[in-house]
């Protein structure tokens, strides 16, 4: 039995090759904790890679800045409406105060006006009680003048005949005579003064009536006063109230807004040190990058190339670039060469493609997948050999990925290489 031993190594080097590509490909995708699923886009060690991270986290930098930015002015308006709304309880506050202070003032005016009000009543009552006394007596006193004017009217002709006869001498006449005058004189009197104290009572009496009236009005007044502060009182403590509600919800936004604030703040912060790493990552590998275009480089010549090399370099660029031109295929191959060439790399093809965050399809398991199957198409195979050869379109370029903003160098195909 004939075994071709030539077909024998290569399926054996296929076998090692998607063995290691799938243990490489486990390993490190847990220690990456994500896959790139960009084919022919290097990872961590591209800086043109890390450029897209890093502008992807100034982004992200300035976002969280602007956010941060929005909830504290979101923090500073609702403190400004608390500030605006505990000077309003202030000055409801004051303002019931003030109606306390005239509510007490009033209820004392009240009490004042209650107690004149009484007094006046008793006067009123005493008053009363005077006149209708003072009434009486002149109400007997008239009677009795009226009885005595009645009798002398009636009895005139013989009283002066019987005084004269009965008198012992004319003065005693004379002396009666000036009696019965005198009589009629005290009874006029009387009834002036009697009609005079009942004026006067009359007229005192219409006095603490018309005071009491006005007594009355003012005891009104003041009650329609009190009623009126105590409105005012009333209405001042719902407004009073309200604003403690209002105050108490914008309070409770503004400790919501503070958190958010400090939750945006330590959001920026993390933002502001991911930038600041990548950049000191995007800083370190273009210095990185630097130093190998300008180490030494072996001369193609020098290289000594393993078998299995063509076959792994053919299906990496089919991976890479399979879908374009040939001279994309080749500038993609001419990369790993020139790596294989540089000092700052591996010295072989398999440690150049299988270097840690390279070649993201050696990272997302499509090489592996190339490689089981044998992908690679014939321009691939033609431009591994030719890269292998020495051949190359893109000069020393190490590096290559899809175009981004701001990112220079030759393009071939879908890619940049720089």
């Amino acid at each position: 039995m004939h075994i071709d031993i030539s077909n024998l190594k290569k399926r054996i080097l296929t076998v090692l090759f998607v063995t290691a590509s799938m243990v490489f490909f486990s390993v490190t995708a847990v220690q990456a904790g994500y896959i790139d699923d960009m084919p022919g886009t290097p990872l961590y060690d591209d800086p043109s890679d890390t450029k897209e991270k890093l502008d992807e986290a100034e982004r992200q930098k300035e976002e969280k800045k602007a956010e941060l930015e929005a909830a504290q002015l979101q923090l500073q308006s609702t403190q400004e409406n608390l500030t605006e709304l505990e000077g309003l309880k202030g000055t409801y506050e004051g303002e019931l105060a003030v109606l306390n202070g005239q509510m007490q003032e009033v209820a004392d005016n009240l009490a004042v006006i209650e107690a004149e009000l009484a007094l006046k009543e008793i006067e009123l009552s005493e008053t009363q009680q005077a006149l209708d006394e003072t009434e009486a007596l002149c109400e007997q006193q008239y009677y009795a003048m009226k009885q005595r004017i009645k009798f002398m009217y009636e009895s005139s002709d013989t009283m002066y005949i019987d005084l004269l006869v009965s008198s012992g001498s004319f003065g005693e006449f004379l002396n009666y005579s000036d009696y019965i005058e005198d009589l009629e004189e005290y009874d006029r009197m009387m009834l002036e003064t009697y009609q005079q104290t009942l004026q006067t009572i009359s007229e005192n009496k219409a006095l603490l009536e018309q005071q009491l009236a006005d007594i009355q009005a003012l005891d009104d007044a003041a009650v329609e006063e009190q009623n009126k502060v105590n409105g005012l009182i009333n209405t001042a403590a719902q407004n009073l109230a309200s604003t403690a509600d209002s105050i108490a919800g914008v309070e409770a936004l503004a400790d919501a807004y503070e958190q958010e604030c400090i939750q945006k703040q330590q959001e920026k912060e993390a933002a502001d040190a991911n930038y600041a790493a990548i950049k000191a990552q995007y800083e370190e590998e273009l210095r990185l990058s630097q130093e190998a275009k300008n180490a030494a480089w072996r001369d193609i010549s020098e290289v000594s190339f393993e078998e299995g090399d063509r076959y792994l370099l053919a299906n990496l660029i089919y991976c890479e670039a399979g879908g374009q031109n040939y001279e994309g295929q080749l500038a993609v191959g001419a990369v790993v060469i020139n790596r294989v060439l540089s000092s700052k790399y591996p010295g072989t093809v398999t440690g150049v493609i299988y270097q840690s965050y390279q070649f993201s399809p050696v990272n997302d398991g499509h090489l592996a997948l190339a490689l089981a199957e044998d992908r690679a198409t014939a321009s691939c195979y033609a431009a591994a050999d030719a890269a292998m050869e020495g051949q190359t379109n893109v000069g020393n370029c190490l590096y290559f990925r899809t175009p981004i903003e701001g990112l220079t160098g030759i393009a071939i195909g879908g890619h940049i290489f720089y």
